[in-house]
């Protein structure tokens, strides 16, 4: 007898799987068809975490943060960054000393720090005179002398490593809406770098020749010429093709005309000015650092809003990857390990020699390109992997977790859809989606550089950190 059970099963089976995987393999082993939904319960299932997330649910509380989600990325947004001169790390740096080294990411001391930042640090302290040798640097490095804090507690980002030390040269971004400041130091192009913890004579003379000759050349420059308005130059920059993370050839070509008229017009001697431009042509990087200070200088300003869910700092020192959130004001910081960076590597390299993710240059995708705007510059994939569908999705699915859309800066293939912008600590866990970030891969050891690039994501622990933090602020809960 015929029942809808056994016509069921005497039928070949076309099955939507919710959840593990596994079940979908068991399926397709039988011979069944089988569509898996990517799926995971909201707060990847933590008790803690959901009671965290359901209170910020209640609504007299998601009224109020609502509206200063709303603050937070008007604030973003309307902001205004305009690079207006650079200067020695000393002279313009808040709290900077000639012992200060600034580096990537969170909090991290000497001894825990990784390869790429030991070799950038000490690689920094031969630059500055402080130490003879690689040796003695390591020695002077855990003596105690040197005072070692975040860039981001500077109003600096540095990119990878993040090194920072006094006679380096940086930009001058000021955020005319708002009135604050950020800085970043100068790109040393794609070579064997500091940045990347590679640290030989050949680095050392590059710093020297960047703090002798194209940072003052650059500072007279910006004397004699007019603020560049950033933002605009970004909204051009991704229109050309674009993310600003990883791929600037738009970008760089772009700042290089704003800056080069008041370049020629510098005291220096025509010889010197051919260095300075060659340097320039010798990579695409060269505007790589600007965006970082032009998103650090909207995001500042975002930062310390009253009951607001809004990331404004995502940065990686190398051990741990560390967010900072709107409603939790100052250096309140949120931790989970850093995780490996996935993509194609160099000639000779395997991914058992990658360094963990590293980098403050995470700032891009908090404002909401880099890897948040790749559909805008599908040609990145041939850097760090994947296809251009991946890159398309990568930013579609990036919407699910921000608040808003940015109206001033847009993606041409998405119908002009502005970045997405605003990354709700919520969100994140609700959906299941972590942010993307495309990165460069520096090599686990100190000395050697950069072996490749790809994708990474944030650990999740830090963005449950962030909700119960929240939670326990707004709500007044009490973590388990």
């Amino acid at each position: 007898m015929s029942t809808p059970t056994t016509r069921l099963f005497g039928s070949d089976l076309d099955v939507v799987n919710v959840g593990l995987t596994m079940f979908a393999d068991d399926i397709a082993a039988q011979g069944g068809k089988v569509t898996t939904l990517d799926w995971t319960p909201p707060g990847n299932g933590k008790p803690d975490v959901i009671a965290a997330l359901d209170a910020l649910e209640k609504p007299e509380l998601a009224e109020k943060i609502a509206a200063a989600n709303a603050e937070a990325v008007d604030r973003i947004t309307n902001a205004k960054p305009m690079l207006v001169g650079f200067g020695r790390a000393l002279d313009v740096v808040p709290g900077m000393t000639p012992k200060t080294i600034l580096h990537a990411g969170p909090p991290i001391t000497w001894d825990r720090m990784s390869g790429p930042m030991k070799g950038a640090v000490t690689g920094a302290l031969v630059f500055e005179g402080l130490a003879k040798d690689l040796d003695e640097a390591a020695e002077v490095a855990a003596s105690g002398e040197i005072t070692f804090e975040p860039c981001h507690e500077h109003d600096c980002v540095g990119s990878m490593a993040g090194v920072t030390s006094a006679s380096m040269y940086m930009h001058i971004v000021k955020n005319e809406t708002h009135g604050n400041y950020a800085y970043t130091n100068l790109s040393e192009q794609m070579a064997k770098i500091l940045r990347m913890g590679a640290n030989d004579e050949s680095v050392i003379e590059r710093l020297v020749w960047m703090r002798d000759t194209l940072g003052p050349m650059l500072q007279e420059a910006m004397e004699i010429g007019d603020p560049i308005d950033l933002r605009l130059m970004l909204a051009q920059a991704v229109h050309m093709g674009d993310e600003c993370h990883n791929r600037n050839i738009a970008g760089t070509v772009l700042l290089f005309q704003a800056l080069a008229p008041a370049l020629l017009q510098t005291n220096f001697s025509t010889e010197k000015k051919k260095e300075v431009f060659d340097f320039i042509a010798s990579s695409d990087y060269f505007s790589g650092p600007t965006w970082m200070a032009m998103a650090k200088a909207a995001l500042d300003a975002a930062h310390g809003i009253e009951g607001s869910t809004v990331v404004t700092t995502m940065a990686r020192n190398g051990v741990e990857f560390g967010i900072r959130v709107s409603g939790l004001p100052g250096n309140h910081w949120l931790t989970g390990p850093a995780q490996k960076v996935v993509g194609p590597m160099f000639a000779g390299y395997k991914p058992e020699d990658s360094g963990l993710d590293i980098g403050d240059s995470a700032i891009t995708e908090t404002y909401g390109f880099g890897g948040f705007a790749m559909a805008a510059a599908p040609a990145i994939v041939a850097l760090v992997g994947g296809t251009v569908a991946d890159a398309v999705r990568y930013t579609r699915d990036m919407a699910a977790i921000t608040t808003a859309s940015n109206p001033n800066v847009t993606v041409p293939s998405l119908g002009f859809t502005g970045l997405p912008t605003g990354i709700d600590v919520r969100k994140v866990l609700d959906a299941g989606i972590l942010p993307v970030i495309n990165t460069a891969i520096a090599h686990k050891e100190a000395g050697i550089g950069m072996i490749g690039a790809g994708i990474t994501h944030p650990p999740a622990e830090a963005f449950e950190k962030a909700v119960i933090a929240l939670a326990e602020k707004l709500a007044g809960t009490d973590a388990p």
